[in-house]
């Protein structure tokens, strides 16, 4: 399971910290969007390694479905057919457009197949039902975990980009700043 660490020195550490969001009036908006930025980059890390645990559970499910109904095929010749059952379903989620690509996929894919280390998931009709049922309960109960922290980071964004909204509107930031920033002049 993930932990958030307290004073740790992880990303998810320092952006689910108890300071994190600590006097943001004070900060100034150059730093509050490097806070939002780095909430972001989190949140897509947290949104890949869900992902991944969401693909692990409709193989393990699929693996289930097929021994109960007697299916011949195996779950590798339908792998592209049972991953895309979940891409083409209703969306469910934030619904927050992902500009940024995920910065540890590697990382998070070790911790997904970790998660199961006596389980090989590439060729799952070896495993026992009590394998395929002990894996599931595995990936689910991380999976609730990661959408937890998920949420978490969205409300840390939400709560900068309110923030900055408030600056903006109270006119303590302008537009014309932002595009000076953006184009490489000063803050």
């Amino acid at each position: 399971m993930i932990e958030v660490r307290p004073g740790g020195r992880r990303r998810i550490d320092r952006v689910l910290g108890p300071g994190y969001l600590s006097d943001l009036g004070e900060l100034t908006l150059s730093v509050l969007r490097e806070r939002r930025d780095e909430a972001a980059q989190e949140e897509t890390d947290l949104s890949y390694l869900r992902r991944l645990l969401h693909a692990r559970i409709d193989i393990v499910r699929a693996e289930q479905e097929r021994r109960s109904s007697g299916g011949e095929s195996s779950v590798v010749e339908r792998l592209a057919a049972i991953l895309a059952d979940n891409a083409i379903g209703p969306a469910t989620g934030s619904g927050r457009h992902q500009r940024l690509e995920p910065s540890r996929a590697g990382e998070h894919r070790r911790f997904a197949e970790a998660l199961i280390g006596d389980t090989d998931l590439s060729d799952v009709s070896t495993l026992s039902d009590e394998k395929l049922l002990n894996a599931l309960d595995r990936y689910a109960d991380e999976e609730v975990s990661v959408s937890s922290y998920r949420r978490e980071v969205q409300s840390v964004m939400d709560t900068i980009n309110a923030e900055i909204a408030t600056r903006y509107r109270k006119g303590t930031a302008s537009v014309d700043d932002l595009l000076d920033t953006e184009r490489g002049g000063s803050e």
